[in-house]
């Protein structure tokens, strides 16, 4: 078990409208303090996304997942929040929100990698 390293993940999801409690998986954002790791990957099937519902502004949704890029990155275009310590920056990421972007709750695990583990995780909960 000394090889794993523990990691924490969230699923973003994009919900139309908050009152019904919609919502459709289009990315992950992966925290591993091990690894000094804090990444997102994120798609938006434009299509999918325009049968749920047709009121999304595709553009201002492609903003908000920028955003949320940014913030993980450390890049200073995503504000105050993007230069906070890592471990602050996933939690108010993953903070329960009532807005069309939303994050699952955190979930933990173990993995070898976290890159690879995002991207397992991407391609089973999004892709």
């Amino acid at each position: 078990m000394q090889d794993k390293h523990l990691f924490e993940y969230a699923i973003i999801r994009v919900v139309p409208r908050v009152e019904r409690e919609e919502f459709l998986n289009v990315g992950v954002i992966l925290y591993c303090a091990d690894e000094k790791f804090l990444k997102t990957k994120f798609h938006l099937d434009k299509k999918r996304l325009s049968n749920f519902s047709g009121e999304i502004d595709m553009e201002e949704l492609e903003k908000k997942l920028q955003a949320i890029q940014q913030v993980c990155d450390g890049n200073s275009k995503g504000g105050d929040i993007a230069a906070l310590p890592m471990p602050a920056r996933f939690r108010w990421l993953t903070a329960a929100k009532s807005t069309i972007v939303q994050t699952s709750p955190v979930h933990p695990g173990f993995c070898n990698n976290a890159k690879d583990e995002l991207d397992k995780l991407f391609a089973e909960l999004v892709a």
